[in-house]
């Protein structure tokens, strides 16, 4: 009957199987492992954690130029556009506040922020970088490890010869003259307008090339080796100066074309031309 009662009181533990000191041991072991979790998951975060915040920190020591590359040239290719020929309107045509030809400032405003600022920021950003490979890499080089990188040097070169010999011939100047012609001309008709421009800017297609060639030349030599966030700032001030004589030698309108201008429907132009002519 003793036995009996001794078998029948023993302790929880016994009677699952399992002795205190074991139940302590897998308690330890548990925690163990928890920690050692706890201890994996905070090293796996915080390499994340502080890069995001190495990112951020870095993000913020960035200026605005870098940060919005196209929106700042976007504005700085309108804004200088604009001011240079009012410039020339002002001091070198030396008129009034109030005689200020603002039709023809319209042009270069469409134009700047249109080609300068859209169009040029495509071809001399987006393209570039594609098709001269290069040019990120080599523009972040010192001076001296520039003249060092041949592939480089090449592919500079190989920009400032598509500038100076494809886009500002054969792209710029077309475009230029018919924007022209969009504000000052006397049709309605697109065709015209191409005609027009393109025709004007043949009559004077060496005085204009030879004179691209002396700025755009050098200018491309330094533009094509500067960080692109800074690259398209740079053409816009040096742009500055050549809107200024573009705006001063082809701005405004002949006396001829004021003599002709009128209300136009495209069907008659050419009779009216011709009555015009004839009445001179």
């Amino acid at each position: 009957m003793l036995s009996r009662r001794l078998i029948t009181s023993r302790s929880p533990f016994q009677q699952i199987g399992r002795s205190p000191m074991s139940i302590r041991r897998s308690n330890t072991s548990s925690t163990t492992a928890k920690d050692a979790a706890t201890k994996l998951e905070t090293i796996t975060t915080k390499p994340s954690s502080a890069t995001s915040s190495a990112a951020a920190a870095e993000e913020s020591t960035k200026s605005f130029a870098e940060r919005n590359p196209f929106i700042f040239q976007l504005g700085v290719a309108t804004a200088k556009t604009s001011a240079a020929d009012i410039m020339v309107q002002v001091v070198v045509e030396k008129k009034k506040w109030d005689e200020i030809d603002y039709k023809r400032n319209g042009i270069f405003v469409v134009f700047g922020f249109a080609y300068l600022g859209g169009f040029q920021y495509w071809l001399m950003v987006n393209k570039f970088s594609k098709w001269f490979p290069t040019r990120a890499r080599f523009a972040k080089l010192s001076l001296g490890e520039k003249l060092k990188d041949t592939a480089g040097m090449l592919d500079a070169l190989k920009m400032v010869a598509f500038d100076v010999f494809v886009h500002l011939p054969l792209i710029y100047f077309p475009c230029y003259y018919t924007c022209k012609e969009i504000v000052t001309g006397t049709s309605w008709n697109p065709l015209v307008w191409m005609k027009d421009g393109i025709g004007k800017y043949w009559n004077n297609k060496e005085e204009d090339c030879l004179a691209m060639i002396k700025l755009w030349g050098p200018s491309d030599c330094i533009q094509f080796s500067m960080p692109i966030h800074i690259s398209m700032p740079f053409r816009h001030l040096v742009s500055f100066f050549w809107t200024a004589y573009v705006s001063f030698t082809r701005g405004g309108s002949s006396e001829e074309d004021n003599k002709l201008k009128r209300t136009l429907s495209v069907s008659g132009d050419s009779a009216k031309i011709d009555s015009a002519k004839i009445e001179k």
